[in-house]
């Protein structure tokens, strides 16, 4: 799914060859904006007035990739750069542009959900964990917390990208003290994941149980149980699809007024979406379906890795013929999430350097203006249901769209267990031939959000750098202080939840009203943010630092979001059985997360690129 939950720049969406340096800061500067408690990157784009003349690039590069089970393990990269500037360097165009193709997969193993009560919940047969005859090793004290899985899977995916990167550059130099840079970027990344689950979830009372010796929480990393008739083995089909678009329009201006004196004017305007990119118009499209011949399931961690087996017996409500196959496959349900985000970011800044002859100083005001807007819409129509009413209804109403395969072959570096047996198919196809054959269920709403948040930040800089002599020795002295002032103003139209649905087993399905109800809030915060770097060149090779600062994270923006959100398959199971009901909401006045960081470090440099660096800090 596409969610608004982070403040990270995806650099995935940028193309290496369009990024001229990277300039690295370890500590907190109070000439850098705020956001982030550890290290800030910026990125340098192409500057044609910096490389003055004629210059022009072509490359063509093929990455291979050996994860790969389905698609093509070489795939092209296309890249060129052109660079021109006038005879005198006044005035300079510079564009690139970038295309990529990439085919990967991973595998990996977990387990949904972890269960944490006392252990006298779980040890109490009445709960429904255990019986009076479970087999329990290393069983907990009764007030000791314990945690144990609610069900075990394995997944299997394979991603194909597209990335589209374009940047045009024009400078002008009127004279000797005024520099003027104009750019426009295009970004465009789009990713698809084919992605299929096997899962196996415990129905409970477990016949064995072995707690590990952890003597805070006691984890289960053995569970057994025994079926007194099948469960079904899931195979879930999920396929996304999203397409991320950044455009971004910016300027500045560098002036020289008087001698040891420079002004620089940052201007920018950026917007950057993310949409859905499937057929169906879905970001992420989910088709549930299992096999009802799992007579017994275990889960052993001790190993370190889930380790999956289980007993098979199709002759109950399976095709009888004594193997697991398609024709054992039924349908369940089938969800399409319809998930989109936009954000817009408008900043000016204006910092100035004021050069003396041993020292300087710096100083600067910033203003940032951003606007989120997140949608999401799920949906869910009932199939053959989550107890697999109509076995055998995938060969019927989607014949030759699900293979069989081997999903433990895939795995390289540990043996999964009972996962030599496993399906996959194409969820788009598989949902829309089985949401035809169904079309007599309907396509229900159940979850809907739309959130806005609108942020202004506005900061004021001062920062003074010196070099001197410390112990006869170079040093450098960098301090400042930095104080921002921030206010957020949220608004949501909140669907409310009408129902939650107990259709079968542990499966429940929340339902939304087909009214909204707009709600809004507000939060705001300052902060004063003070700076110190010292360096001493030890030696000619040997530099020892010491740096302390204040930083801050702002929230991510879903825990601004106002929207109310029922948890999905919320409870897992029946409350009187332990299930708990879950559900959120965000909170726009939550306060930043500050950090005081404390930083030393020594540093070997050994040759013109090369150096080594020890260091230790305290957060």
């Amino acid at each position: 799914d596409v969610a608004a939950t982070s403040r990270s720049f995806d650099f995935s969406n940028i193309a290496s060859e369009g990024v001229s340096g990277l300039q690295v800061y370890k500590t907190g500067r109070a000439s850098v904006p705020s956001g982030g408690l550890g290290a800030t990157i910026n990125i340098a784009t192409l500057r044609p007035l910096d490389d003055p003349g004629l210059h022009g690039t072509v490359g063509v590069k093929a990455s291979h990739d050996t994860s790969v089970d389905r698609g093509e393990e070489v795939t092209p990269e296309l890249s060129g750069l052109v660079s021109w500037t006038d005879d005198q360097n006044v005035f300079g165009v510079s564009l690139f542009g970038s295309y990529q193709e990439r085919d990967s997969a991973y595998r990996s193993a977990t387990s949904n959900f972890w269960n944490i009560e006392r252990g006298a919940q779980f040890l109490n047969p009445a709960n429904g964990r255990v019986t009076a005859t479970t087999q329990v090793t290393n069983p907990p004290d009764p007030d000791q917390l314990v945690s144990f899985a609610s069900d075990s899977r394995y997944h299997a995916a394979d991603v194909h990208r597209e990335r589209l990167n374009g940047q045009l550059t024009v400078q002008f130099r009127p004279m000797n003290t005024l520099t003027l840079t104009g750019d426009v970027t295009y970004a465009s990344n789009k990713v698809e994941e084919e992605r299929m689950d096997q899962t196996n979830w415990f129905n409970r009372p477990f016949n064995e149980v072995i707690f590990d010796d952890n003597p805070v929480i006691s984890s289960a990393v053995f569970m057994q149980e025994n079926i007194a008739r099948v469960k079904d083995l899931g195979f879930e089909q999920q396929f996304r699809a999203v397409e991320d678009t950044l455009e971004s329009f910016g300027f500045n201006a560098e002036w020289v007024p008087v001698d040891r004196l420079t002004l620089s004017l940052d201007a920018h305007t950026s917007l950057a979406m993310s949409k859905p990119d499937s057929s169906l118009g879905a970001s992420s499209i989910r088709v549930g379906m299992g096999a009802p011949v799992v007579s017994s399931h275990s889960v052993d961690w001790r190993s370190g890795f889930p380790d999956q087996q289980y007993v098979m017996n199709d002759a109950l409500r399976g095709n009888a013929n004594g193997v697991l196959d398609v024709g054992d496959l039924g349908s369940q349900v089938g969800r399409l999430t319809f998930s989109s985000q936009k954000q817009r970011l408008d900043e000016i800044r204006l910092d100035g350097e004021w050069e003396f002859d041993t020292s300087r100083f710096d100083f600067g005001v910033d203003y940032r203006s951003s606007k989120m807007t997140q949608s999401k819409v799920d949906t869910m129509q009932t199939l053959g249901d989550w107890g697999i009413g109509d076995p055998g209804d995938i060969e019927q109403f989607a014949p030759g769209v699900v293979e069989q395969f081997c999903l433990g072959c895939l795995f390289n570096d540990y043996t999964p267990g009972d996962a030599e047996i496993a399906f996959r198919g194409n969820a788009v196809e598989l949902y829309r031939a089985l949401s035809a054959g169904y079309s007599a269920n309907p396509v229900n709403v159940s979850g809907r959000q739309f959130n806005v948040v609108e942020e202004d930040i506005i900061a004021f800089y001062a920062q003074f750098g010196m070099d001197a002599q410390f112990l006869g020795r170079p040093a450098h002295l960098l301090a400042g202080v930095r104080y921002e002032e921030t206010e957020v103003d949220a608004s949501a139209l909140v669907s409310a939840p009408a129902a939650i649905v107990w259709q079968s087993d542990n499966d429940f399905n929340p339902v939304v009203s087909g009214s909204t109800v707009p709600v809004t809030g507000e939060g705001s915060y300052s902060n004063l943010l003070p700076s110190l770097d010292f360096s001493v060149d030890v030696t000619d090779d040997l530099v020892g630092r010491l740096s302390f600062s204040r930083t801050l994270a702002r929230p991510d923006f879903v825990n601004l979001f106002l929207t109310d959100t029922v948890g999905s398959n919320s409870p897992q199971r029946p409350t009187v059985f332990g299930g708990i009901a879950q559900a959120s909401s965000g909170n726009p006045d939550l306060l930043p997360l500050v950090s005081d960081n404390f930083d030393v470090s020594v540093e070997w440099y050994y040759g013109d690129a090369n150096y080594v660096s020890f260091g230790a800090y305290e957060k």
